[in-house]
């Protein structure tokens, strides 16, 4: 699950500032130096990355393949954030973020959308739902972005990506081929495909079905409500683990007994067990302890490994051992 390491070196014996070095040389002044990506996600904690480069066009990110490949430095796609924790350590690669020219959302007349990978899934399910297409209406519940709703398959309330996206634009940054491709190369799977660390989605299109605008945005107003009388507010990033086959992972940790644990500046949700909220200035490693606590005390009451949903990186293999606050 970690991604990256804060400092030292790769098995080929390059250490990571020496990577850093030759990329920020490509990258110049497109790239920024320790930007902090943190306050980047929705738990709005954790530390910098080495290299930073918001992306306002596909050159740059055509610049940044540059960079990837003279240097081999690791690379995280940063996109809304909410489905991410970084260390407090920070990220020692290059973060690379989409910039406004990447948020366009088009609506054709034949129910097509073409999305940017920066637009936000809630601002395209309204937009659907207004132009009388159906079929999006469960994204406005999702924080994310439509590049990460792509990589990871993210949906919610009995639909998914996978159901209506059509085709995609991606750069793979470290240098294989990239372009268009329909849905069926990814190969989803529940919050999964085969989008890799190094591929940056730029764009989807989904096919929608003519529906009816008073019915998509009441579906989309009761999804809102649910949200807000079942899932907690504040600094989290959604369910941290996948639900188990014929189970689920709120319902295991809450049997365990662990609804409203807390280590540190970490606490498990009093109000769903499959989310750990973080407090405000808190840290990201309490978070991460908290979370290999929780998947530890599951597996040894109910006999179930718990799978992560949350992504990690910057993070040491296993989190420092120490007591709960």
């Amino acid at each position: 699950m970690s991604e990256g390491t804060a400092a030292g070196g790769r098995a080929d014996g390059t250490r990571d500032d020496e990577r850093v070095a030759v990329a920020a040389g490509v990258l110049g002044d497109r790239a920024r130096r320790q930007v902090p990506i943190g306050p980047l996600t929705t738990y709005r904690v954790g530390g910098p990355a080495a290299l930073f480069l918001e992306a306002a066009g596909e050159d740059d990110l055509r610049l940044a393949r540059k960079a990837v490949m003279s240097s081999g430095i690791a690379v995280l796609v940063v996109g809304r954030g909410s489905n991410l924790l970084v260390a407090d350590a920070g990220f020692a690669g290059l973060a690379i973020t989409l910039g406004p020219a990447f948020a366009a959302i088009d609506v054709g007349a034949d129910g097509t959308v073409r999305a940017g990978a920066a637009a936000q899934l809630p601002v395209l399910a309204r937009k659907t739902a207004a132009a009388g297409l159906t079929g999006l209406e469960w994204a406005v519940g999702v924080p994310g972005s439509v590049g990460g709703a792509v990589r990871m398959n993210a949906g919610g309330h009995g639909a998914d990506t996978a159901s209506v996206l059509h085709r995609f634009s991606f750069i793979d940054l470290s240098g294989g081929p990239d372009g268009e491709a329909d849905a069926t190369r990814l190969a989803f799977a529940y919050r999964q495909s085969t989008v890799a660390p190094y591929h940056v989605v730029t764009w989807a299109e989904f096919v929608l079905e003519p529906g009816d605008r008073a019915a998509s945005e009441a579906t989309i107003t009761e999804i809102v409500r649910w949200r807000r009388e079942h899932q907690p507010g504040g600094q989290n990033a959604g369910s941290v683990f996948t639900n188990p086959e014929g189970d689920a992972a709120g319902r295991l940790i809450e049997s365990a007994g662990l609804k409203g644990t807390r280590w540190g500046t970490a606490q498990v949700s009093e109000k769903h067990a499959n989310f750990i909220q973080a407090d405000e200035g808190g840290s990201a490693d309490d978070v991460w302890a908290l979370m290999h606590e929780v998947r530890r005390v599951v597996e040894d009451r109910t006999g179930v490994r718990l799978q992560w949903e949350v992504k990690a990186v910057g993070f040491q293999p296993s989190p420092s051992t120490g007591g709960r606050g």
